[in-house]
């Protein structure tokens, strides 16, 4: 299955759009790039593996193991770029700014539903970040 954002770079964040094949699912938001700097900008543009992953901190999310230069990457919910998100991606609904968007938690529940039941399949989860501006 294939996962899609469409990014918009702003100074401060990334707004995007998340598709599942030609779907729109729902809006992404991440740090603005700062050429790749681990914790303070977004992850370069590309192809990624998702898998899942489980922690203490936010249970059951996706996880990009295969970023380069960066570790850690998560899909995860938050609502704040600058706040909420050292380089993760994070969906939500709605966009309300650059890097700002509401409710996360919902967004998120969907976008992990649907990878889980890919998973499931066997199917290989790829996530294609590209840039529309």
């Amino acid at each position: 299955m294939e996962l899609i954002i469409t990014r918009t770079y702003y100074p401060t964040g990334t707004n995007g759009k998340l598709y599942v094949g030609d779907d729109l699912l729902c809006y992404t938001i991440e740090l603005p790039w700062r050429d790749n700097e681990p914790g303070l900008s977004c992850i370069p543009e590309g192809c990624y593996e998702v898998t899942l992953r489980d922690s203490k901190r936010f249970g059951r999310h996706l996880y990009l193991p295969h970023v380069p230069g960066r570790s850690f990457i998560l899909i995860h919910p938050a609502n704040s770029a600058l706040k909420e998100l050292r380089g993760c991606i994070a969906p939500v609904n709605q966009l309300t700014g650059y890097g700002t968007g509401f409710p996360s938690r919902p967004a998120f529940g969907r976008l992990v539903g649907i990878v889980e039941e890919a998973i499931g399949k066997g199917e290989l989860v790829t996530l294609e970040i590209k840039r529309v501006n």
